[in-house]
């Protein structure tokens, strides 16, 4: 069961009749952007476009502005569907007249997808939590204040776990070909970042006369062997 939000002008209609037979719960408030300020948490979004398709893109354009972490499912007829386009930034589209089992299966789908694509876009290692998408890790819970080259420094090493890098294997990968210091400044970096990571520093493991690498505590690579 979903918890979903409907904007609509048209706050009197039923923009959507086959909710009624799911179990999924709706709230619905104006489709102004001053009533997405107090709006409810939710799973989904759906957008009113039945209507007013201008007024529709607009506010789908506010919120994907805005930065929302939830699909956004447009609402429309059989004639609205020839006006929208990828630049509405719409996560999938719902015909008014379609029956529970169609939006049902729409709904689940989008959030599953969603929740894929955040799940794909995070590193999990040894207690690390690496976010690509926001450039941002957390060691248990609490979160690192890393630089850019700290960060992808980390998440390259993390991405290969247990695999040994050279230091100008890493000058190659994280600074690039067109860097023109020296190794010592992956020494340097990796010192800070051990500091950072704290009791964790030994994640960050050294192999005498090669380089470095990402340590993997035994239980991670059993779930990963497993």
């Amino acid at each position: 069961m979903a918890q979903l939000l409907i904007l609509t002008s048209s706050v009197d209609s039923d923009v959507l009749p086959s909710l009624g037979l799911l179990s999924h719960r709706a709230r619905t408030i104006p489709a102004q952007p001053a009533a997405l300020v107090s709006a409810p948490s939710c799973d989904l979004i759906l957008v009113d476009a039945r209507t007013d398709l201008a007024a529709a893109k607009s506010l789908c354009k506010i919120l994907t502005t805005t930065g929302i972490d939830v699909p956004l499912v447009l609402v429309l007829t059989e004639g609205g569907l020839t006006a929208v386009s990828a630049d509405w930034h719409a996560d999938d589209v719902i015909l008014e007249n379609a029956g529970p089992a169609e939006v049902d299966a729409r709904i689940r789908l989008v959030i599953g997808r969603m929740a894929q694509d955040k799940s794909a876009s995070k590193i999990h290692a040894s207690g690390v939590v690496i976010d690509e998408a926001s450039y941002s890790a957390k060691v248990h819970g609490k979160p690192l204040d890393l630089t850019f080259k700290e960060f992808e420094l980390l998440r390259f090493l993390a991405g290969h776990p247990s695999r040994v890098f050279t230091r100008e294997q890493l000058l190659s990968e994280v600074w690039g070909y067109d860097y023109f210091g020296g190794t010592r400044t992956v020494d340097v970096h990796v010192r800070r970042l051990r500091a950072k990571l704290g009791d964790l520093e030994s994640l960050i493991g050294t192999v005498r006369n090669v380089g470095y690498r990402f340590n993997v505590h035994e239980e991670d690579a059993e779930r990963v062997g497993g």
